[in-house]
């Protein structure tokens, strides 16, 4: 739109002469004449003609001879025009970068079989508004767009708010970070966490009491898995070992617990401070019995043993280390049976198969590996590749699928019989923690960085967002994520590395039926 000329400087003139001191006869003819000079010195650069269209004031209006305004005011003005112009140039000239690198991005992902994501077609579509004179985006990026319109749709469709995720119990006492909880598979049912601060603690779920301590390792304490069968805890330490301990509690009397921490699970959060972390005025640990001596130490490893866990079965345990190998364990004698080498950098998870010998690890070196000793004679290997960064955990589902999770910001499904691409791909806006998915009902639970958690199915729809506020959720990184699906109480677990786990109730009905 234009607007006409004398309008233009009658409404400017104005506005500067309420401020502007009046000038003489003399002083104002020696400012035109020198007005007229820098007329034709002074012009706003143009990229081209279709630009200098688009700005909507005629070069005339901005050079006239007969303005009133004063070259000092007016030579600001076009100062600050040319600097607009500018500015409008580079973000024009970043844009269509960013288009270039989105198509090229594209190309790539059809080429793996994958589909764009919603989240970053959804950039590519407000740098479309952004720049009126960019080209479309490429025709092949539209049909991929079409072909994926209900997933995106899913995955941002704001239905699940009638799906109530309810922070139920919080369990506060390590003195530093906390990098694994798991959940005992054994009555009675009790909650485990690793911490960085050398210890290990056994909760009761319905009280939140610290039940039972483990100091038995000299070094940050990086994962616990229960015993599948008897009441022994497997723990894995940066002092490079692993240990096996065992333990015998007493479940408290469970209170009654006020309901008063219901949320609906959506988008809308409360920003709180890193800082606002767990008030831990005493040691809320030192009045439960402590553990001090291991009934069994893994010891092979040249460097941090970062997980651990039990094969099916429970008389052999697998370690994964930063030395960048994986060992097989005999519990009873402690034996090293296998040692699992082929990855080039350090190892950040293991995981084993519920009804099977199959053992998964991750790495930083952007694979994961799937190790087979379901012959006794025949030890076979078999590495997926597909991630772009660090492969945080990967982890066993129902049937003959894995599931996988990385620092490059994705989660992507698996099937064991077809290793070239994923069955599923999920993108999320911040790096991927230790993923847990809950078998019976197929949903995953993502700990990210940026302090959510976040509900998918195995089909990458999302399913929800556990509520986090001022007064409520992780305040940092959450680092871990461990399902409890037949628990009354909390179904489902998290921790992080403000110091505390925390126990959520989901409604899984409400969740899937929203799907």
């Amino acid at each position: 739109m234009e607007y006409p000329k004398n309008l233009f400087q009658e409404r400017l003139g104005h506005h500067l002469l309420e401020v502007m001191p009046t000038e003489s006869g003399s002083c104002s003819t020696a400012r035109q004449a020198k007005q007229k000079r820098k007329s034709h010195s002074l012009s706003i650069r143009r990229t081209n003609s279709s630009e200098q269209e688009r700005t909507g004031l005629p070069r005339e209006m901005l050079e006239g001879q007969d303005s009133k305004l004063p070259s000092s005011v007016r030579s600001t003005l076009l100062e600050l025009f040319g600097q607009i112009e500018r500015e409008f140039e580079n973000l024009y000239i970043e844009n269509l970068e960013l288009r270039r690198e989105i198509e090229t991005l594209n190309e790539r992902l059809a080429a793996e079989g994958q589909a764009i994501d919603g989240a970053e077609l959804s950039k590519g579509q407000l740098k479309t508004k952004a720049s009126h004179s960019t080209s479309q985006l490429s025709q092949k990026l539209k049909t991929t767009y079409k072909a994926s319109t209900s997933k995106i749709v899913s995955s941002f469709k704001t239905t699940t708010s009638r799906a109530v995720c309810q922070l139920v119990k919080e369990y506060i006492g390590h003195r530093d970070g906390i990098w694994d909880v798991s959940v005992a598979r054994t009555q009675p049912v009790v909650l485990g966490t690793a911490s960085a601060d050398h210890t290990a603690l056994l909760w009761s779920i319905e009280t939140g009491r610290c039940l039972v301590k483990y100091s038995g390792h000299v070094g940050s304490v990086n994962s616990i898995k229960f015993h599948p069968s008897e009441q022994l805890a497997l723990t894995a330490s940066g002092d490079q070992t692993a240990h096996i301990w065992s333990y015998a509690v007493q479940l408290p009397t469970p209170q009654p617990i006020a309901d008063t921490t219901q949320q609906i699970c959506g988008e809308d959060e409360v920003e709180c401070s890193d800082k606002d972390e767990p008030d831990v005025d005493a040691d809320v640990s030192s009045d439960c019995p402590t553990i001090r001596v291991p009934l069994t130490s893994l010891k092979s490893h040249q460097g941090v043993v970062i997980a651990a866990d039990w094969l099916v079965g429970g008389k052999q345990a697998v370690t994964a280390s930063w030395d960048r190998t994986a060992n097989l364990f005999d519990v009873e004698t402690a034996e090293l049976v296998h040692s699992l080498t082929g990855h080039d950098q350090e190892l950040t998870h293991c995981c084993t198969h519920p009804t099977q010998r199959l053992v998964v690890t991750s790495s930083r070196d952007t694979t994961f590996r799937l190790w087979d000793f379901r012959d006794p004679s025949i030890h076979s290997v078999n590495v997926f590749q597909g991630h772009t960064d660090t492969v945080t955990s990967a982890v066993f589902t129902v049937g003959d699928n894995v599931v996988s999770g990385s620092d490059d910001r994705t989660v992507k499904v698996w099937d064991l019989r077809n290793m070239r691409s994923p069955i599923a791909t999920i993108r999320t806006d911040s790096a991927i923690n230790r993923i847990n998915v809950c078998v019976g009902q197929k949903i995953i639970a993502l700990p990210h960085d940026n302090r959510q958690v976040r509900l998918f199915d195995m089909s990458g729809v999302r399913l929800a967002r556990l509520p986090r506020s001022s007064r409520q959720g992780h305040r940092r990184m959450v680092c871990c994520s461990a399902w409890s699906e037949d628990h009354p109480m909390c179904n489902l677990f998290t921790c992080g590395f403000d110091r505390q786990a925390i126990g959520w109730n989901i409604n899984i009905p409400a969740l899937l039926q929203e799907k």
